[in-house]
Order: C-alpha cells, then structure tokens, then sequence
C-alpha cells in the first residue's frame, strides 16, 4: 500500500466533498427521540439517514452496497456494506457512528447556531459535526482511500445507528437482527470517543457501568409543625442518611457494598500512570476556590474516575425551596441516586445488592419505595492482538508523531457494552477526533479537522493491518 496515496486522498476527500456533506448535515435538526418523540413525523432521522446514504452510494468504492434497515417501531440503522479487498482475513470489521444528535442547548456565540454549518480556524462548527457525524464520512474516506492506494481491507460494515444520544435502545435488537448478516466480526472500530488533545491517537479501553433509582422514605402521612412532631420520630432525610451510609463511607468515599468493587485490570493501572505521568489526568472541572480533589495521588485519580464506584444525588423531592421553606417536619423525603459502576462490575447484582441495602431493616420501620431502577453494563476491551499494538504503535509514529495514548471513560456509553457483549472476541478500537473544549452535548460544538483527517488516515491503516492478521 502507498502510505502516501492513502494520506493526499483522505485530504483531498476531507477538503472537497466529505467538508462540504457534512456541512449540510449539520442543517438537518435530526434529534434523537429522546428529545423528539414525534420523529417520525418530524422525518428529521429519515432525512439524516438519507442524506448520508446520498454520500454513500455516490462513492466509488468497487463492490460497496448501501443499505437503510428499520425495524417495526424502530429508529432506523444505515448500512454501508463493502466487501474484501485483496484480504487473507475472513473475519468481518464493523465500523460504528451515529446520526442522531442532542438539542441545541441554550445560545450560541455570535456568528453560530447549531444548524448553520460554519467553517472557522480549521473547525467545523454545528451540532452533529463532532458527535457523530463525521463518523461515517470517516469511515468512507477511509475505505475510498485504501482503494486509490492499492491497500487491503477484510469486509467491512459501517454501520451508523439513529439512537445513541438516547442511550442506543434499538441498537441490540438491530445486532441480534443482523448477526446472520455480518457473520464473525473480528474487529470493530467505534468513532464516537474523545482524547485530552489533538496531537495523538486516543483509544479507549473501557467505561464505567451504570445504577440509579429513585428512593423516598416516608415517615408521616403529612407534614407537621416542627416543634410539634420533631423529637417524637426521626425525620426522613436522618433516616436516608444512614441508608447511604449502609452504602458509602461519608468520609472517605469508600464503597461497602462488595458487589460494586472489582479488582481492577494490571494493565488499566500502567495506563492510568502512563497517563498521569504525562499530565493527562480526569477531565477539568469548575472546581470553587479551595475546593480539594479527593486525593492527592493523580493515578487514584484516574482510577478514581474510570474504575471505582461512585454515588451522587443528582436530585431531590420534598423539600421546598428555602425561600418556602417553614418549621415543618416533612413528611417524607426522595432522593435520585446515581451509581457510577466499575466496567467489569455485573451492573444487575450491583442494583439488587443496592436495592437491599436500602430496604433491609430500615431504622425506625420508616416506610421506603424505589422507583425507576435500572442498570447497565460497562466494557472493557479485550487484550489487544500483537498485530494491532504494532500497528498503532506505526501509525502513531508516522500519522501523529507521537505515541499512541489509551484512556478509561468515567461515563456510561451503551453501545459500547452491547457490541462488547455481541463480539467478546473482537478487537476493539475505540477512538475519534473530539478533545478538550469541543462543546459535543452543549453549545457551539465543533469538530478539529485536521485531527479528523489524521484519525481517518489511522482507521486506513488500521484496516489495511487487519487484511492479513
């Protein structure tokens, strides 16, 4: 393969057609259904999908088919399906994006708006550029790019759903309904990820699961005055304030539940120090003056951040407003809790024993009800293959000029745990061009082209590698 063909044509297509379609994809409002629940009628996923399908099947790629599969009451799933080329490797490779997109999220600065396209210092703004448009333009490039240079590729589907801003709920019944088709997938490559700059490849080797419910504990059937019922039975927030410590040390932050405790990988350690060697630690925050973290060790930080189970209090019912707010003994207090659980942890043991310990022998027979509960798996990829550590090790030196960097993700991404379930055996390369300040979920997103041609050019290469591993 001409390492070079492969570079000039991913920047030839970046900056003709590929800039130009992605444009006028970020025009199109395509929410995703969580923000749209008339979407079918809007028709604004159907035009997402369609347009996209247009760049697809006016590429020249030898052999590529396109297709939309939409499922009875599902969001649809656009499939650009391209067959080997000159591979000794049967195993198919997946290629994932998403078109859906999140609201516009209050104003924007001057001069933008998340569906006017803007093309300012060497950044694509408009919501969708970053998360996840440029995706699939990625992906084609990539393939297009492999053709003109004479590289190899095994099979490759990239597949790009409609639901992943609303946590991808269609998206398993789409792989159980495509298993058949795409047969044994060997490796997938998901460009939906963000790294802590935009001078390096970035991998993500794993995500954090997730646990939250809703929890009231009720001690009366209505408020009374305070200093007629206060003394008399404890008051509900007391009594929520020993559940929680059934769970969490208050003090430390130290889990006591043991289903939400993992051992945590060798490996995922080495790249915590790696990386907070490096001075790559846990995002930034607008922390308030004298705030202090909650350790002093940057790589308990990471680990922190991406291994251990945390517990927040993301809202609250039953307590009025302080200016409402009178000497009243509240009959009852709800609290959402929000579990952030280690990738290998099993997310539904960790609820049950969750549920248990709040509903066990709860002081004083205060009456308690959860509502909502529900759980999700995290991920954690699989030990990568030799031929794959070589090659971004090759790639990172000649495409970014520096190594190659893996991080942990301390959020929940869905779709990553149903394709870690779906393929176990696969490799993974989870990456993409976002990095510090590219405003994915608020206003003015924005993609880095130049690191998007780069990561394109590494998802070449990567394919070419794979042709004959």
């Amino acid at each position: 393969m001409d390492e070079r063909a492969v570079r000039q044509k991913v920047r030839d297509l970046w900056a003709r057609d590929a800039l130009a379609s992605l444009s006028e994809f970020v025009t199109i409002p395509a929410l995703s259904p969580a923000f749209d629940g008339d979407w079918r009628e809007s028709g604004h996923l159907h035009a997402a999908v369609r347009h996209v399908r247009s760049w697809f099947e006016r590429r020249p790629i030898e052999g590529a088919t396109v297709e939309v599969v939409e499922l009875e009451g599902r969001t649809p799933v656009l499939l650009l399906d391209v067959p080997a080329r000159s591979a000794t490797n049967a195993d198919t490779v997946v290629v994932y994006g998403h078109l859906d997109k999140q609201p516009a999220a209050g104003e924007w600065s001057p001069g933008l708006g998340p569906w006017t396209p803007v093309v300012k210092d060497e950044r694509l703004y408009g919501r969708g550029a970053g998360d996840d448009g440029y995706a699939g333009y990625a992906a084609s490039a990539a393939l297009e790019a492999l053709h003109a240079a004479d590289g190899r590729h095994a099979r490759t589907v990239v597949l790009l759903e409609t639901g992943e801003e609303s946590g991808s709920p269609d998206l398993a019944a789409y792989l159980d309904h495509l298993a058949g088709k795409l047969g044994k997938v060997g490796l997938v490559i998901c460009l939906d990820t963000s790294g802590f700059d935009y001078e390096r490849l970035w991998l993500a080797t794993s995500l954090r699961g997730i646990a939250f419910l809703d929890l009231t504990v009720r001690v009366l059937t209505s408020g009374v005055h305070s200093g007629h019922g206060s003394g008399l039975v404890p008051s509900s927030f007391r009594i929520l304030r020993e559940l929680l410590d059934r769970i969490e040390d208050p003090r430390t932050g130290q889990i006591k539940l043991p289903e939400l405790v993992v051992d945590i990988p060798g490996e995922r350690i080495e790249e915590a120090r790696i990386g907070a060697a490096e001075g790559f630690l846990a995002p930034s925050l607008p922390v308030v003056s004298g705030v202090r973290s909650t350790t002093d060790d940057p790589v308990e930080l990471v680990l922190n951040n991406t291994w251990r189970t945390t517990l927040s209090v993301t809202g609250a019912e039953g307590l009025p407003s302080l200016a409402d707010a009178g000497n009243v003994l509240r009959p009852y207090t709800s609290l959402k809790l929000s579990f952030r659980l280690p990738p290998t942890a099993d997310a539904s043991a960790a609820l049950g024993a969750i549920e248990k310990a709040l509903t066990t022998d709860v002081p004083f027979g205060a009456k308690v009800e959860i509502e909502r509960a529900e759980a999700a798996a995290g991920w954690n990829a699989t030990p990568r293959a030799p031929w794959l550590e070589s090659t971004l090790d090759e790639v990172s030196a000649e495409v970014f000029g520096k190594p190659w960097r893996a991080v942990g993700l301390g959020g929940t991404i869905p779709f990553l745990g149903l394709f870690g379930r779906a393929y176990p055996e696969a490799q993974f390369v989870v990456t993409g061009p976002r990095g510090p300040g590219n405003n994915a979920h608020v206003a003015d997103e924005w993609l880095h082209l130049e690191q998007t041609e780069r990561v394109t050019e590494a998802v070449a290469r990567i394919l070419h590698a794979h042709a004959t591993a």
